[in-house]
């Protein structure tokens, strides 16, 4: 009988190494969400600056779960991140300098200046660009499932959402289809506790989200998202479930949205004192504090992380600055399939 479990915070070294995270491992985790963080600081500098066209949207208080979760992805599986997951186009190995080339509509980002700043992904390092319409990414991700499933393919999808998102009828459609036919598939919901202006006593009336995934027939699992190694964990059970064929895995990663829906909204309906108390829970401090407590890495190496990340950001910003425009007479390249690619099977 499919239910809801609390997943327990992270605890001692010895439990990480369990889970096959050793020394290097710690360190790139902490790592990618300082450059995580880092990326949409500068990006939000070069928005201001004029240099980014449309909106900008950030994860700040939700890099640890989206780069956790992409740390727990086998190479072969594939993912859809949304706008506020940057963490996982970072674990996936996406270039800083390509992301801001990205922001900027340059021809070297990975949607080659042809979509909006966030709609991109490097479909080489197995994601999936996504569509504003988010929870419709949820039966894209289903559909790779299938795929895997039909090839005998051991592989899975990751699909992410919000909590507002899941109000819409692609989620259910998703999570039912994958339930009755045990898909290799886990969705993952990012509850930053507002869609939008609306707060979750008004989004739903379950006490978790992740109950819902009982009327699906598959496992719901309660994690707090801004506890890095405890996501890493429930991801990775979750994921090699899928892959041995258990089925999907509803993860709710529990979060706090530490700014506005994005920079043009000041988040004015949020209550001070809850900012107030999620900030006392930075991912980014929490997990600093735990390698600290539980490791022998030293305040001097974290230092020098954070050292070699400022080198590579300003680096990263120097080269997409460099990067041109796209040319107008490529405008349609890479847009629609080629009839003849349509007839050759794709890579695995």
């Amino acid at each position: 009988m499919a239910t809801t479990r609390v997943a327990e915070p992270s605890g001692s070294l010895q439990e990480a190494k369990e889970w096959g995270l050793g020394r290097e491992d710690l360190l790139r985790l902490y790592h990618d969400l300082l450059l995580t963080r880092g990326v949409e600081e500068r990006g939000e500098i070069l928005f201001r600056q004029g240099k980014i066209p449309g909106s900008f949207y950030t994860g700040r208080g939700n890099e640890a779960s989206s780069v956790a979760i992409a740390m727990a992805m086998g190479s072969s599986d594939v993912g859809a991140p949304l706008h506020r997951n940057m963490g996982v186009h970072i674990a996936r190995g996406v270039e800083p300098w390509r992301i801001f080339a990205n922001y900027m509509g340059r021809a070297d980002g990975p949607a080659r200046g042809r979509d909006g700043n966030m709609h991109m992904a490097d479909a080489q390092l197995g994601l999936i660009a996504m569509v504003s319409h988010l929870p419709a990414m949820l039966p894209v991700a289903v559909g790779c499932a299938l795929a895997f499933r039909i090839r005998d393919e051991r592989r899975v999808a990751v699909a992410w959402f919000g909590e507002g998102a899941s109000a819409r009828g692609d989620t259910h459609e998703g999570m039912n289809f994958a339930g009755v036919r045990r898909l290799p598939v886990v969705f993952i919901c990012d509850n930053n506790q507002w869609a939008y202006s609306t707060p979750t006593h008004l989004e739903y009336a379950t006490e978790h989200l992740a109950d819902r995934a009982a009327g699906y027939g598959f496992e719901g699992v309660v994690v707090d998202g801004t506890d890095a190694l405890a996501v890493y964990r429930e991801a990775r059970r979750a994921i090699e479930k899928a892959r041995q064929g258990g089925g999907p895995t509803l993860i709710e990663s529990v979060t706090m949205r530490m700014e506005g829906h994005a920079i043009h909204d000041d988040a004015y309906y949020v209550p001070g004192e809850l900012f107030e108390r999620w900030a006392e829970r930075d991912p980014l401090e929490r997990y600093r504090a735990w390698l600290g407590k539980h490791t022998d890495i030293s305040e001097a190496e974290l230092e020098e992380v954070a050292l070699q990340v400022k080198r590579r950001l300003d680096d990263a910003l120097r080269r997409a600055e460099a990067s041109p425009p796209p040319d107008p007479a490529t405008l349609l390249e890479g847009v629609y399939a080629e009839s003849e690619e349509l007839n050759e099977p794709r890579p695995g």
